[in-house]
């Protein structure tokens, strides 16, 4: 039977999060959580018939925000609020995505300052349980709202419309809603905007993204070792002495990782009388940079922890029976965070990249030769050429991508919602980054593995040895060209998963 992610409103990690998308857990609501959303949609039941106007609950929204809605009328404000913002366009969000972002949405309600009924949050952990997907396009969304646009297609089964993805097929939400044996809602004051406003399409784009940069951390220190080791550089700059005179975290364990990948190294004492005196930077500064690169993410996991755990819609409904319009929704620290997570993820692919084409040069030092473009026979054949090609692609690519869409901000609403964070954008191209970073590292790794050939007899540290027997399982030696667009995939399998790390782990112990 899978387990349960209950969801308390507060203090949910990525963690968690991880730990309930690997095991398929079902999702609930903390007895707490539950007291909260009843007691907050309490507070706007009360206002129903309030004279006095509030936003969200009696008023027009956005730029008609001075336009009083009749208590009638409160129940078509809020389908029309759901109908007029479902303008998405573009690709549709991935499934793993809008999982996540009924996940979030759900917590974010959770908090009990969003005046929605206990019986709409239900229905979105029904969705999520059943694995009933809404069909979202990417978008539309300014990032300062809230996520409007893709949060409006995200709730539109609530009310029969829109499509959804279940069991494989691709069906009206009212369909999906029959299977469920749930019948469409009649939302409430309050309910569409509590619905609509919030962060929780650049939410989830940003915990998907985190949980795969994590990975491509650590798969980023093993493919640097193994690199290493086929190019014959030094240990010396991964000297323990030299990152205590720069302690940053994730500097110091990077070499950490790195000295126990290269533990019992045959390779490496081999060549300790050759001519060369320093490696290049890509080799050398591996602690630097890919050790940057887990700094930042861990500022941008901080940010995203806390927003997941925040009420980001508006107004908000204090226990108090405050009901106070702000500017939760607005998308700025988590747009900051992910073109900062764009920029320093695009450096895995960076500093990977140059490491690929060092190798291609081969190495000439000693009796045993890693000859030029990796394959003994070229002119007949290409050797692996063309695969650093591919990953130069990429890494041109991410620079684009790299380019900060926070500093832009389109008015919108008539001037009432005059700045723009344009944090879905942020969100968007860093899953492109992610994706590029994968595959250059994928490269290398076949690359590395390939040069790794040419220094038999010797053996690498025990962890590198582990890795290269896993790459060696799926790709094998290439004597002459092939299809290595399919060696490219099977490598980006590997990447995306977990088979490296724990084949290393198992031979020179645990690695950060």
């Amino acid at each position: 039977m899978p387990g349960t992610l209950s969801l308390p409103g507060r203090d949910l990690t990525l963690a968690a999060i991880r730990t309930a998308n690997r095991q398929g857990h079902r999702l609930a609501l903390t007895a707490a959580a539950r007291r909260r959303i009843r007691a907050s949609r309490a507070i706007v039941d009360r206002l129903h018939d309030d004279p006095t106007p509030r936003y969200g609950i009696n008023t027009g929204f956005g730029a008609l925000a001075h336009k009083r809605i009749a208590p009638a009328d409160i129940e078509k404000l809020q389908e029309n609020l759901i109908l007029s913002h479902a303008v998405g366009v573009g690709d549709e969000v991935p499934a793993v995505i809008v999982r996540l972002m009924l996940l979030l949405k759900v917590n974010g309600l959770a908090v009990g300052l969003s005046g929605v009924s206990e019986r709409v949050v239900d229905y979105l952990i029904r969705f999520y349980n059943e694995d009933a997907l809404p069909v979202v396009s990417a978008k539309g969304s300014l990032g300062a709202s809230g996520d409007l646009a893709p949060l409006a297609h995200l709730v539109l089964p609530l009310l029969g419309l829109g499509e959804m993805t279940w069991h494989g097929q691709r069906l009206s939400a009212r369909t999906v809603l029959k299977k469920l044996r749930l019948r469409p809602l009649k939302l409430q004051s309050k309910e569409g905007l509590g619905l609509i406003n919030g962060t929780q399409f650049m939410s989830a784009y940003a915990v998907h993204c985190l949980l795969r940069i994590d990975n491509l951390c650590r798969h980023a220190d093993l493919a640097a070792a193994t690199t290493l080791e086929a190019a014959r550089g030094s240990a010396a700059p991964f000297d323990a002495r030299i990152h205590a005179a720069r302690p940053h975290a994730g500097q110091r364990a990077v070499a950490g990782n790195i000295r126990a990948l290269l533990r019992g190294s045959k390779i490496l004492p081999s060549h300790a009388d050759c001519e060369k005196v320093q490696d290049p930077y890509s080799l050398r500064c591996v602690p630097q940079v890919h050790g940057a690169v887990r700094d930042a993410v861990a500022h941008a996991r901080s940010v995203v922890e806390i927003e997941i755990n925040s009420a980001t819609d508006n107004p908000l409904v204090f226990p108090d029976g405050d009901v106070l319009s702000g500017g939760n929704f607005h998308g700025e620290p988590l747009a900051f965070a992910l073109d900062y997570l764009a920029i320093a993820t695009a450096e895995l692919a960076s500093i990977s990249e140059r490491r690929i084409y060092m190798l291609l040069h081969g190495d000439t030092v000693g009796d045993l030769k890693v000859p030029k473009l990796l394959m003994q026979d070229t002119g007949l054949n290409s050797g692996f050429m063309m695969p650093q090609y591919t990953a130069a692609a990429l890494v041109s690519e991410n620079k684009i991508f790299a380019h900060p869409a926070s500093v832009d901000s389109i008015p919108s609403s008539l001037g009432q919602e005059d700045h723009v964070s344009m944090g879905s954008i942020s969100a968007t191209k860093l899953l492109e980054v992610v994706k590029n970073v994968e595959t250059v590292l994928a490269i290398e790794f076949m690359c590395a593995a390939q040069a790794l050939e040419f220094l038999r007899p010797l053996r690498a540290g025990r962890g590198v040895e582990a890795v290269f027997r896993e790459v060696r399982r799926h790709i094998p030696f290439a004597r002459a060209d092939r299809l290595f667009h399919h060696d490219i995939q099977t490598a980006l399998t590997l990447v995306r998963g977990e088979q490296l790390p724990a084949a290393a782990a198992k031979n020179c112990g645990p690695l950060l």
